[in-house]
């Protein structure tokens, strides 16, 4: 065999290899980010005050989803689409966690978090900072977000819609779009979930 013929053998060989590596990959219906530089971690208090980052989180898929409780349309269908997720999943929704980050500090209270973000599913953790803590994380993830006065004197917030998917490990693995329902989320959460 000429080495011409064996360095050929190899590179098919290699390429063969990688190939299958591939095919036995998850296949997500989100955006798969694998491997991006932002939203590498948070560091936010839940509704009893203790500080939580990624790492409290280890060894379960983490859904992670910026919102504020008087929203009227986005957050509650986002929320209602992970609640119906976490049915459809049975058992391995115990190997999910959904946090719930409020964009809205002066308003969402721990109080308040602690009643509403429950009230979709028990396991639903909401997640507050200062105004600093949560302009900082919001950075960290790409999220934007603003205060809009109303008529009346009271306000609004405009804010990135899409939700964060970490894998067991930590990584952050998915983007999922607004509005993409709780089909979408079964799926990648299963296709995380087996690749454990």
């Amino acid at each position: 065999m000429t080495t011409a013929t064996l360095r050929r053998s190899i590179a098919l060989l290699l390429i063969a290899a990688l190939a299958a590596c591939n095919a036995g990959g998850p296949s997500f219906q989100s955006s798969d980010i694998t491997g991006s530089s932002f939203g590498r971690d948070f560091q936010l208090k839940d509704p009893q005050g203790r500080t939580r980052t990624l790492a409290d989180f280890k060894g379960k898929a983490v859904v992670l989803f910026f919102g504020y409780t008087q929203c009227p349309d986005v957050c509650p269908t986002t929320l209602a689409s992970l609640a119906e997720a976490m049915k459809r999943l049975g058992p391995d929704a115990d190997r999910v966690q959904v946090l719930f980050v409020t964009v809205d500090p002066e308003r969402d209270t721990p109080a308040l978090l602690a009643q509403y973000v429950p009230a979709f599913d028990r396991r639903f953790l909401g997640l507050y900072g200062d105004a600093d803590a949560t302009a900082r994380t919001a950075k960290e993830f790409k999220v934007l977000y603003q205060k809009v006065a109303g008529p009346t004197g009271n306000y609004t917030m405009d804010h990135s819609a899409g939700t964060y998917v970490f894998d067991p490990q930590g990584r952050l693995r998915l983007y999922v779009s607004n509005g993409q329902g709780p089909d979408v989320f079964v799926h990648d959460l299963r296709e995380l979930l087996s690749a454990a």
